[in-house]
């Protein structure tokens, strides 16, 4: 059977910038037959993401991802159709996702590793379970379940850096569901800004290409900053950790600014940022949501409620067609997208 793959042409660079051209559209096939316990699916939607940076390096960084190969497909979060079937739980016309799915337009997989969905579970929404019902989702709930001791009723004020992006967009209103007082976002126009305070109910937002950002963070957040939803690290992060309060809490979840460089993960904070890290006790300890997939069920389900009742406002930057996604990839980390990236393989 002939597809469509998209693999990896060329590297960037440990420091160099990600563009369209890393990745090549090229035809390839796949057996005819289906061998017992695999499926095959034709691709719907698959996930563009920032961490998806460390593996176009052959050292990704980290001991959890392993990196992309030249000249071989990628894969990432993905979801499909089953159009036939040699598992015994899986069959014709069910939807399935996978973190591993490959960019091609049709795979066969091991039915092992993919996850049944239930569309109604979000409206009929089903690229949702790529972000806001989805890994994405999940690293917002449980980051700051997990790492940012957020307690109702405690007057915390959080504040999330890269706030309009596919975890952020969703950090600050899930501190929010969770008990936050107060949720300032910092994003890099003032669109974003905007969509932030006007649809996803922050309460105020900065644009930090505009302006003193540590002036409007001080007028913003009188009483301090109590949780940090960091995802950009760098000199934005520097300057919110200035202001945070004694006993407060980093939730460390990504570091946007420092993956075109070749530093460690997580990066070490300049010596006068982890001075005050360390007088005011302010916890920053390395997230992974990977760890704690024991609570993903009732996690996805939490997601999926609020979704259902309004309360937690999605965003998606969708691209269509396969071709396009490493064009799609290339805009995304040049920040050029509010909500989560994706790519409309097959409608």
């Amino acid at each position: 059977m002939i597809i469509q793959r998209v693999v990896l042409s060329s590297r960037p660079g440990k420091n160099g910038v990600p563009v369209a051209e890393n990745f090549q559209l090229e035809q390839s096939t796949i057996a005819d037959t289906v061998q017992a316990g695999q499926v095959r699916v034709k691709t719907l939607y698959l996930s563009v993401d920032p961490y998806m940076r460390c593996r176009m390096n052959e050292d990704t960084g980290s001991d959890y991802l392993q990196p992309w190969r030249l000249s071989e497909v990628a894969d990432g979060g993905g979801i499909g159709v089953v159009e036939e079937s040699k598992h015994h739980s899986l069959g014709k016309g069910d939807f399935v996702t996978s973190f591993t799915w490959p960019w091609q337009t049709a795979a066969i997989l091991d039915g092992d590793l993919l996850q049944k969905l239930v569309p109604q579970l979000v409206n009929g929404r089903l690229s949702y379970f790529l972000g806001a019902a989805g890994i994405t989702g999940l690293t917002a709930l449980l980051g700051i379940r997990e790492k940012g001791h957020v307690a109702a009723g405690a007057n915390q004020t959080m504040v999330v850096s890269g706030a309009a992006g596919a975890c952020g967009s969703l950090a600050g209103q899930i501190g929010r569901l969770e008990g936050c007082s107060r949720v300032v976002g910092i994003a890099g126009t003032d669109e974003k800004c905007s969509v932030l305070v006007q649809e996803m109910g922050f309460d105020a937002a900065i644009n930090y290409k505009k302006g003193d950002v540590a002036k409007q963070l001080r007028e913003l957040c009188p009483g301090g900053v109590d949780v940090y939803f960091d995802n950009v690290g760098g000199d934005i992060s520097d300057t919110v950790i200035s202001q945070m309060n004694q006993n407060s809490h980093i939730i460390l979840c990504g570091q946007i600014s420092q993956y075109n460089k070749d530093v460690p993960y997580p990066p070490p904070l300049p010596p006068d940022t982890e001075k005050i890290q360390k007088e005011r006790n302010i916890t920053r300890e390395r997230f992974l949501v990977l760890n704690y997939m024991d609570k993903q069920e009732a996690s996805v389900l939490q997601l999926c409620q609020w979704i259902q009742e309004g309360k937690l406002k999605v965003r998606e930057t969708v691209v269509e067609g396969l071709e396009n996604i490493g064009a799609a990839f290339q805009s995304m980390m040049n920040g050029g997208n509010i909500g989560k990236q994706i790519v409309l393989v097959s409608k």
